[in-house]
């Protein structure tokens, strides 16, 4: 499967408008990991387009609908994509699927989830509401600060330094990497 395939298929499932900028948003920021790291940037990429693909088709209200998410998206791309980008999509969930992350990209993909809405998060309260204000400095303060953007799970921000990137070179990469595509994001 290719990035316009992938988009294709997430825009076919994600009809709503946040939930596109949440995966082009972390589909860049999986992109700039994988470049620092020298890894795959287009299989980084699909998983962060892909990660999220049945979001929308699961009942979250219902007990085994948080279990079901990445176990649903693996099998609507079963046979679509290899099985290390199944394995991340899943593991993403993890404390929900039972599948164990293992792979930088697993890791990869957990973290770049969670700190995509702090740094959104970050964005919304400038007087601005745009992402070029925001400095890498105040995403990592906020890191501290558990009130502020609540559902973004620090634990899962930290993930990043499975990766061997310390938590401010991670909030510097991921800036970055939204900064880049901020058009996009409309921020």
């Amino acid at each position: 499967m290719n990035r316009e395939e992938a988009l294709l298929l997430a825009k076919e499932n994600l009809k709503k408008e946040y939930m596109m900028k949440h995966v082009l948003a972390v589909e860049a920021i999986m992109r700039t990991i994988a470049e620092h790291l020298n890894e795959d940037k287009e299989k980084w990429g699909l998983v962060g387009i892909l990660h999220d693909v049945d979001y929308e088709r699961l009942d979250f209200s219902k007990p085994d609908g948080a279990k079901q998410h990445g176990i649903m998206s693996a099998e609507m791309l079963e046979g679509k994509v290899d099985d290390e980008v199944l394995q991340s999509i899943k593991s993403h969930n993890f404390e929900n699927t039972g599948v164990e992350p293992k792979t930088k990209m697993d890791y990869g993909l957990i973290a770049a989830d969670a700190i995509s809405g702090l740094i959104v998060s970050c964005a919304l309260v400038m007087p601005s509401k745009k992402l070029a204000e925001v400095k890498p400095e105040s995403v990592v303060r906020r890191y501290k600060e558990k009130d502020f953007a609540r559902n973004c799970s620090r634990e899962r921000i930290y993930f990043c330094e499975k990766l061997g990137i310390d938590r401010v070179k991670f909030a510097e990469i991921a800036l970055k990497a939204l900064q880049n595509i901020s058009d996009s994001l409309g921020l």
